[in-house]
C-alpha cells in the first residue's frame, strides 16, 4: 500500500529520501525554503553532485510521484508520514544544533492531520524523538526515529539497497507503518528504542572513523619499519572479522558526517557522565594525518613562495562536497607555511581559500609546481599522462596521499614519490 509522504529540507539527505520513497511508489512533496532552489527542482535539476539522483527525481517527476513545494505548510496537509530532513550542525562546544530540528517541527504542527507519524531522519542525539513531540505539541501525531546511512557518492543505492531500516519508537504501531513505507527493500529491518536508534548512527560513524585513524597509524609505523602498507593492510582485510572495507590510507577522514558525528559522539557521551576518550584519540590522530601530508611535502621543497599542485579538493571522490575536506584541511595548513597553490577537481571548480587558485585541469595545476599532491582518490588521476606532468613542473616530486598512482612509473620518469605507509 502506497502513502503520501512530506519531506522537510532538501538537502543531501531530503533530496535522496524523497526521490527514493517516489521511486517505490509513494507520493513524494519535498519543502524547502529557498524558492530558487524548489523552482529549479520542479524542472528537475539537482543541485548536488550525486550518481543517479537526477535520474529518480526526473522519473519522479514524469511519474507524478514527486512535486516540490515552496514551505513546509503546502507540503504536510495530507501527508500520512513527513520525515524531518533538516541540518543539525555542529555547535562550537561540538554538541549538535537542534534549532532547526525544533523549528521545523513547531511550524508543521498546525497543519498535520491526526494519525500522522512524524519522523527524524536528521542525524539528531538521544532524546530529539521527545524534543520533536514537545515542539509538536501534539497528542495525536506519533514521532518515529529512522536515521539514514547513505553515503555521498552512493546514497541512491544505499537506499534502495541498504544494509539495514532502523527504526526507534516507542509506539509500536507507529513504527509498524514506518517500516511498511520500505515494502519493495530487501534489507534487515531493526525496531528498537528512540535512544538506541539515535546512538546507532552515531556510532556507526564512530567505528569507521576509528578504523580510519588507525588505518592511517599502522601506515605510519609501516613508514618508521619500511614495510609495505597496502600488503599489510590486505593481510588484515582477508580476516572475516575485520574485512577489507575502509581500511585504505589517505591524507584523513572528513566530509559532512565523520567529523560531525564524531564530535557530537564525544558531546554526548559527556553529558551522560562518560569520558569518551577513545574517540578523542580518534580525532586527534585524525588532525595528526594532515600535518603529517605536509610534514611530506616539506620534506622535500621549502614551501615559503612555493608552487604545489593539488589534485583533487572533494573530500572524496565522486562528490563535490568540500565540507571537512582533508584536501582543504591539507591547504590550508601549506598557504598558512608560505606555498601558492594551484588545485584542480573533476565536480569542484571553488574553494574559499586565500592562497589557492582553482584551475581548469589536472595540467593546468601542474605547470610550474615544485610538489604535487593528490589528495582526493578521483580515477581521472590514474590516468594522467606521466611525460606531460614530467615537462610541465619545475620540480618532479609526488605526495600521494591516496596511494593511487604507479609509484614505479613515476620514478622511472625522475619523480621522488612518496605514498602513504609505503616506500
Amino acid at each position: 500500500m502506497f502513502s503520501t509522504i512530506a519531506v522537510i529540507g532538501t538537502g543531501y539527505v531530503g533530496l535522496t529520501t524523497g526521490a527514493c520513497f517516489a521511486h517505490l511508489g509513494h507520493r513524494v512533496i519535498c519543502a524547502d525554503v529557498v524558492a530558487e532552489k524548489v523552482e529549479g527542482l520542479q524542472r528537475g535539476e539537482i543541485p548536488i553532485f550525486e550518481a543517479q539522483l537526477e535520474r529518480i527525481v526526473r522519473a519522479g517527476l514524469d511519474a507524478g510521484n514527486l512535486s516540490f513545494v515552496l514551505g513546509s505548510e503546502n507540503a504536510v496537509a495530507e501527508a500520512d508520514f513527513v520525515y524531518l530532513c533538516v541540518p543539525t550542525p555542529q555547535s562550537a562546544d561540538g554538541s549538535v544544533d537542534l534549532t532547526y530540528l525544533e523549528t521545523a517541527a513547531a511550524e508543521i504542527s498546525a497543519n498535520l492531520k491526526p494519525g500522522t507519524v512524524v519522523v527524524n531522519k536528521s542525524t539528531v542525539p538521544v532524546g530529539s524523538t521527545l524534543l520533536v513531540e514537545q515542539a509538536l505539541g501534539r497528542s495525536d501525531v506519533s514521532v518515529v526515529s529512522n536515521p539514514e546511512f547513505l553515503r555521498e557518492g552512493t546514497a541512491v543505492d544505499d537506499f534502495l539497497n541498504p544494509d539495514r531500516v532502523v527504526i526507534g519508537a516507542d509506539d509500536q504501531a507507529a513504527a509498524n507503518r514506518v517500516a511498511s513505507l520500505y515494502l519493495g527493500v530487501r534489507a534487515p529491518i531493526m525496531i528498537t528504542d528512540p535512544a538506541s536508534a539515535e546512538i546507532c548512527k552515531y556510532a556507526a560513524n564512530a567505528f569507521l572513523a576509528t578504523k580510519l585513524s588507525f588505518t592511517n597509524a599502522i601506515a605510519a609505523m609501516c613508514e618508521a619499519v619500511g614495510a609495505d602498507v597496502n600488503d599489510v593492510l590486505l593481510g588484515m582485510g582477508y580476516d572475516h572479522r575485520i574485512g577489507h572495507e575502509f581500511l585504505r590510507p589517505g591524507p584523513g577522514w572528513g566530509g559532512s558526517c565523520f567529523p560531525k558525528d564524531s564530535q557530537a559522539i564525544i558531546s554526548i557521551a559527556e553529558d551522560a557522565g562518560y569520558d569518551f576518550s577513545l574517540m578523542r584519540g580518534v580525532v586527534a590522530a585524525n588532525e595528526q594525518q594532515f600535518d603529517r601530508i605536509v610534514g611530506k611535502v616539506e620534506s622535500v621543497i621549502a614551501l615559503d613562495g612555493a608552487t604545489v599542485a593539488v589534485l583533487g579538493i572533494a573530500f572524496k571522490a565522486n562528490t563535490d562536497d568540500t565540507r571537512e575536506s582533508p584536501s582543504v584541511e591539507v591547504m590550508k595548513r601549506l598557504v598558512a607555511k608560505g606555498a601558492r597553490l594551484k588545485a584542480y577537481d573533476p565536480a569542484v571548480s571553488l574553494v574559499d581559500l586565500d592562497g589557492v587558485e582553482v584551475v581548469a585541469d589536472a595540467y593546468a595545476a601542474c605547470e610550474g609546481a615544485a610538489a604535487i599532491v593528490v589528495a582526493t582518490e578521483w580515477d581521472e588521476f590514474k590516468w594522467l599522462d606521466l611525460d606531460k606532468v614530467a615537462d610541465l613542473v619545475a620540480e618532479r616530486h609526488i605526495i600521494d596521499a591516496r596511494n593511487l598512482l604507479d609509484r614505479g612509473a613515476l620514478r622511472r620518469r625522475g619523480f621522488t614519490y612518496q605514498g602513504v605507509g609505503r616506500s
